[in-house]
């Protein structure tokens, strides 16, 4: 099998959580190569995610490596054998690898647990304020690339407004609710569609005040994706310079402990619902 040009991150995860296995039991590549009549280059490929897996050597490596968690082996075939061609695969090669990847994970997960400060989270923004934002930026973007990725950005809504929607919970704070990133009537209208969202039960919404005392979180936006197993849980961060997954142990369990601790200083869903509509009244 020809290696990939360019895997998706959730390849590149396979090929890691099947290294983490393999160096939990204390095994080499080319020890494992040898057992399954491989060499310890294509062991790095797989490991890799640069070329692909069979469910029945998912299985064999499994066994190989003592692994007893049959949860975890059979949410590990699911991605090695996933052929899911997802609506975000019209953008590959006219957006950058990392808007898939992240339409993808948000597709694959179980659960959806966001933390913003500055802007309206992105699968609540509407179509003025997302293009509002991808104008903002620099170098400045020619108009087709802001209408693609605007485009894309309300696509991605489809995972919380499907057939099968996933459920999703954000905190947001106060000044992204009050940030006005286009005319009034688009801030107006943002808030408008995120109470729209809450009375539809897509989102739960909880919103940090701004005269809250003792937040200091201010660099603790993050998406928290749960996997079909918590060992495959995804964090993902987004910044100026490109999206970052994280998904060692150690990185997940500080998510998961930053996230309760910016929801225990946020109100609670009903009276995070109220601020919105005071704020509405306020702009």
């Amino acid at each position: 099998m020809a290696p990939r040009s360019q895997p998706t991150a959730r390849q590149v995860r396979l090929g890691a959580e099947l290294r983490r296995l393999r160096e939990a039991a204390g095994l080499k590549a080319r020890e494992v190569a040898g057992l399954l009549n491989s060499t310890s280059a294509q062991m790095s490929q797989v490991e890799a995610g640069n070329v692909g897996v069979s469910e029945e050597r998912v299985r064999r490596l499994a066994a190989h490596y003592a692994c007893t968690d049959t949860e975890l082996i059979d949410a590990l075939v699911a991605m090695a054998t996933d052929r899911t061609r997802g609506w975000w695969e019209e953008y590959r090669g006219v957006l950058p690898p990392a808007f898939l990847d992240t339409a993808e994970a948000e597709h694959h997960a179980t659960f959806l647990r966001e933390v913003v400060i500055m802007l309206v989270p992105g699968l609540l923004q509407t179509s003025d304020y997302a293009r509002a934002v991808y104008s903002y930026m620099s170098p400045e973007l020619p108009e087709n690339e802001v209408a693609l990725r605007v485009e894309h950005r309300l696509n991605r809504r489809v995972v919380i407004e499907g057939d099968d929607p996933t459920p999703y919970e954000t905190v947001i704070h106060e000044f992204a609710l009050r940030v006005q990133v286009s005319a009034r009537r688009a801030s107006l209208a943002q808030l408008g569609f995120i109470l729209e969202e809450i009375e539809k039960g897509h989102a739960i919404v909880r919103v940090i005040p701004v005269d809250y005392v003792g937040f200091a979180g201010a660099g603790a936006s993050m998406m928290y994706l749960s996997g079909p197993v918590p060992r495959l849980d995804t964090g993902l961060r987004d910044s100026p310079t490109g999206v970052g997954f994280s998904d060692a142990e150690a990185q997940l369990e500080k998510l998961r402990t930053l996230f309760h601790k910016v929801r225990s200083a946020s109100l609670d869903p009903v009276a995070s619902r109220d601020f919105i509509h005071r704020l509405t009244k306020e702009l």
